[in-house]
This record gives structure tokens, sequence and C-alpha cells, in this order.
């Protein structure tokens, strides 16, 4: 079968469509057809040994798709041969077969095509996980997004308003802005101004976001965090800026404001029934018309690899998805 390969941690550039044997799934897992991978910041971290989980190389990046079951291992009774499923797989996604673990897969929800579908168990269960688990977001409360026109961005906006929030959405152009506007955002800001912080206390008549999420980080976290109400939650969730912040604790003593880290993956490995319940609800949403996967480009494996760079340096919006069977 034809994979995308990563044989040596480094640029981006280095990585190969190659033929490689076939997978055979374990106890506990099963084989999926891939149609559909989506591309997600962590790929481009991890190709180039950058990210907190380091696989051993060689091997296939690629977190979260979409396709048909064709085989399963011992053990495995939720799925069988020939149903249509989304899972996150960690990596191996970019390819024209993977294996996942059972407990991480899910049925397709009806409707939902293969693009959104490997667009929806990752992005999507991270968000709800941030915004329900770890930040309690009421109904009524204030939820600023950064990054909002990116994957996870664009699954916060629409999770929070199913949830009953307001939803402030920060990106950097007016196109990705629109974008948060179309998603459900109820104001935006440009987070490239200098003061723009004094924006969002403006939209919250001074006191600022209960809730703020932040996959961004860098040079945006500090003002972020300033923008944060009394008692209100910061969510650690990525740095897609390039930078970790190193964030002046004064600022969550003056407002006894709470930093929260949101680690999805290993959350749900370590509570695998959580998972399921968080991915029923997103089902639940998607057929009512709440969540939708924001799609907005699909490549072959041998544009791939320019993709993953292009979401690299935050030039992308929405998800990029690959299609490894053409």
């Amino acid at each position: 079968m034809k994979a995308l390969r990563c044989n040596a941690f480094g640029p981006i550039d280095t990585l190969q469509v190659q033929d490689i044997p076939s997978p055979s799934p374990a106890a506990g897992e099963v084989l999926v057809d891939v149609h559909a991978a989506s591309i997600n910041f962590p790929d481009a971290l991890m190709v180039q040994g950058l990210y907190q989980v380091k696989p051993p190389v060689p091997f296939t990046p690629g977190a979260e798709l979409a396709g048909v079951v064709s085989a399963v291992g011992e053990g495995v009774t939720q799925v069988k041969v020939g149903d249509r499923v989304a899972c996150s797989t960690g990596t191996g996604a970019f390819a024209e077969q993977a294996i996942a673990q059972a407990s991480r897969v899910i049925p397709l929800p009806e409707d939902m095509d293969y693009a959104a579908g490997a667009s929806f168990v990752l992005v999507y269960g991270t968000s709800l996980h941030a915004l329900k688990t770890i930040g309690k977001l009421q109904p009524g409360e204030t939820l600023l997004v950064l990054g909002a026109a990116g994957g996870v961005g664009i699954a916060a906006i629409e999770i929070a308003k199913a949830m009953g929030a307001r939803v402030i959405a920060a990106a950097s152009s007016e196109e990705k802005r629109a974008l948060a506007k179309q998603a459900g955002a109820d104001e935006t800001v440009d987070y490239t101004q200098p003061e723009w912080r004094r924006e969002v206390e403006r939209l919250t008549q001074g006191e600022g976001a209960d809730v703020v999420y932040d996959a961004v980080g860098g040079a945006y976290a500090e003002p972020a965090l300033r923008a944060t109400a009394w008692r209100g939650r910061y969510l650690v969730v990525g740095f897609a800026a390039g930078d970790i912040p190193k964030l002046p604790l004064n600022l969550a003593l003056l407002k006894e404001r709470a930093i929260l880290g949101v680690f999805w993956g290993a959350a749900m490995a370590r509570d695998p029934a959580q998972l399921r319940t968080d991915l029923q609800q997103l089902a639940d949403w998607f057929k009512a018309g709440l969540v939708k996967p924001p799609v907005t480009e699909r490549v072959g494996l041998a544009d791939a690899a320019s993709a993953i760079a292009r979401l690299a340096s935050r030039q992308a919006m929405g998800k990029i998805v690959v299609l490894p069977r053409g």
C-alpha cells in the first residue's frame, strides 16, 4: 500500500510517499481502508521531532481518519468488517490502510461523508473535552477563542454555541474572522493589533472572557490571560505560534484566574468511557446540525507534505483533508 513516510525527524519537505506492507490488526484493533485523513497541527510538530510524543522512525504520520473496516482483531465486537467509521489513531492515517484501537473507533454518523468524518474525532473531541470537562463552560458565559479559523478553533466555536455560550473569535485576517463568524462566533477581534485585549474587554463591559481557549500560545498568550475575567479559566490547548509562552503568574493571582492544561489524547487513554460519551454527544450535535467539520481543501498523498507545511506556517483555514486513494 502507499503511505506518506517520515524516515527521520526533520523538515516537513523530506516526507516521502512510499510503498509499504499493509498492517494486520492485533487484539483490540481494527484495520481501516482509509478514504480520508485530516491534517492537524501535531502532525507537523511530530515529523519534525518537536511534539511531546516521538514515535520510532520510520513512521506514517496522520492522527485521524475515516474509512471502511476491512479486518478486526481478536476481541473486537463493537464494529465489523464493512462498517463506515471515523477514528483517532495518533499516527498512521496518511496511508491507504491504517490500524486503530477499537476503543477509538465510532460509526460514521449518517449523512457524514468521509472528509467530514476524518475531521471530526480529534478536533471536536479536543474542543469538547477542553470546554466541558476542563473549562466547565456554562450557558451564558463568554468564551474567547484564539486561532479561531483553524480546525480546533472552528470546533470550539460550534461546541460553545451548542453549549449556550457567547463566543468572541480572535483571528489574524479579515478572511479568517469571516470564517469564524460563519461558524457562529458572535463577535470577532483582530489579535494582530497591539492592544487587541482592550477590544475583548470592551465587548465584555470591562469584565473579560469567562473562558479562554488558546491553541496558539506565543506572544498571544499573555494578552489573552490579561483578557480573562475574575475567576476565569484559561485553557492551554496548544502552541501553533511556535513558542511556548512564559506567563507571569501574578496575572493568575490578581483575578483568581485558573490556568488549565488540555491534553485530550492522554485523558482519553485514561478514560475511554468518557471518550465514547463525548463522541456520542458530538454525533448527536452533528445530526442536529449544530456542528459541521469545516473541510476547506482536499489533497492527495503526493501533495500532503506541502499541505502540512502550509498548516504549520498558519496559512491554512479550517481542515485540510488527505485522500489517500485519489
